[in-house]
């Protein structure tokens, strides 16, 4: 009991010490000098936030699986097939609808709307619902897969909407405040609290664009495409991933800069169908422990630039194979998903000095911010027949196109973009970003050459192609 008098005493005698205490500077962080203060709340933030973040509601029809026994002409005669006139409603329908549920953004009162792109992705109709529950369908102005960013547009809007606004992801500091605000497993918009736990994540591997705002608030299935806001109000993040175990919140959530968001959102207000981005030019890599000790640079940081693209921003500046870049405009970047971030959220226009390493002496480039040319004509094509390509979607090689798909090494030849379901190029493991080179010993140039060539059986398919600046070869059934 005395030892507790004791320290009961210490801390009431501290108490007047600490509100007497010098106040730190203006702006700066301190702790609350009274218990008002200690009662603040966020409802004002809530307040003034919520009513933009709507809910995003997407549906597409998608093939049920079929029953093998259904394929069977005796089994048909007494389970019927849909739209059959033989047995009708004893079948199985023949679709089914997928419904998919996140939350959105609005950020112009004209009613554009951000989201994540996998939360419409494939999407036949999107429904959103406001915080004051009207409803509204809505259209896709702008993907962009690289980024998991969406922009969407209400149909028949009427008058001003309510909105938020984008602040800059450059202004967060580790341990600011912040909310997330959407519609967790769809129970209706909810607001929940945590810090930033840190900046700059990189190498998550759930965007191109890996460099990740990480948060403790709680995010779950259904916040994807909600804000993540500051304590001014403004939106800073879109939350777009958790690291989970369970499926739910394990207080590991992440969220894209709302800096890259304004990018991606200047583009569809542009009227752009595709997002226009800075381009480098250049392939870079990763600096390993075992690099950076041959470069003689102490810590492994920064990107190193591999090779470089002819004719490109990269080469006009004077930028070359072993450099080392290590800052873009004064900013550190400490791998290329850092640089790939700062390089690509710069404004089209001008340049921007990119600070490197060439054989041990710091050094500065001026870098053209331009975008990537399309100096031929794409020409999509998706392949049919019965070649293992079958329900491949493919693209000439340009500039642009490379950039848009991360080819590397990559100069010229056909790129696959996307892959059908359930095709064969599916099935015999073909992806997005393989550039094909060369067919049974005929070269590929053109997506005009590709298609002949599979257009004529063949009992087996020598198929080249590059993949992650590998050459792979593969002989393949016909």
């Amino acid at each position: 009991m005395k030892r507790f008098a004791l320290l009961a005493a210490a801390l009431l005698l501290a108490t007047p010490a600490l509100a007497q205490a010098p106040a730190p500077s203006a702006g700066g962080p301190r702790v609350p000098a009274s218990r008002a203060e200690i009662g603040l709340s966020f409802a004002p933030i809530v307040a003034r936030t919520a009513p933009a973040i709507v809910n995003v509601y997407a549906m597409k029809t998608a093939p049920r699986a079929s029953n093998p026994l259904l394929d069977d002409p005796f089994f048909r005669r007494f389970f019927g097939d849909r739209g059959s006139p033989d047995v009708p409603g004893l079948d199985m329908p023949r679709e089914r609808i997928q419904r998919s549920l996140g939350s959105g953004v609005l950020v112009d009162p004209s009613g554009i709307v951000v989201t994540n792109n996998h939360v419409i992705d494939g999407a036949d109709e999107i429904r959103l619902s406001l915080a004051d529950k009207r409803e509204y369908d809505a259209e896709v102005v702008l993907r962009d897969p690289r980024t998991d960013i969406a922009i969407l547009r209400i149909n028949g809007a009427k008058g001003a909407f309510p909105s938020a606004t984008l602040g800059s992801s450059d202004d967060l500091q580790v341990g600011d405040i912040v909310l997330a605000i959407g519609n967790p497993f769809g129970v209706g918009q909810t607001v929940t609290q945590g810090i930033v736990s840190a900046l700059a994540r990189t190498q998550r591997g759930i965007t191109d664009y890996g460099f990740f705002i990480q948060t403790d608030a709680a995010i779950n299935p259904g916040n994807s495409g909600g804000a993540l806001v500051d304590g001014a109000g403004r939106v800073v993040g879109i939350n777009t991933a958790i690291f989970s175990r369970s499926g739910g919140s394990q207080g590991i959530g992440f969220a894209i800069p709302a800096d890259m968001v304004r990018v991606v959102l200047q583009s569809a207000l542009s009227g752009s169908k595709v997002v226009r981005r800075p381009w480098l030019g250049a392939d870079l890599q990763e600096v390993t422990s075992d690099i950076a000790e041959g470069l003689d640079v102490g810590r492994p940081t920064g990107a190193l630039v591999q090779n470089v693209l002819p004719g490109s921003p990269a080469a006009k500046a004077g930028l070359k194979a072993g450099d080392l870049i290590v800052a873009v405009a004064g900013q550190e970047v400490d791998d290329p998903d850092a640089f790939g971030f700062r390089f690509a959220t710069r404004p089209l226009g001008g340049s921007v000095e990119i600070g490197i390493v060439r054989q041990g002496k710091p050094a500065a480039l001026s870098v053209g911010l331009e975008a990537a040319p399309e100096t031929v004509p794409r020409n999509e094509l998706t392949l049919k027949g019965r070649s293992p390509l079958s329900g491949a979607t493919v693209v000439n090689l340009s500039p642009a196109v490379m950039e848009e798909m991360r080819t590397m090494g990559a100069t010229k030849g056909v790129v696959i973009t996307s892959v059908d379901e359930g095709s064969p190029a599916e099935r015999t493991s073909f992806r997005p970003g393989d550039v094909i080179l060369d067919i049974n010993g005929s070269p590929i140039t053109t997506t005009d050459d590709l298609e002949r060539i599979t257009r004529v059986p063949s009992r087996a398919w020598r198929v080249t192609l590059q993949r992650g600046g590998r050459v792979i070869s593969a002989l393949l059934p016909g």
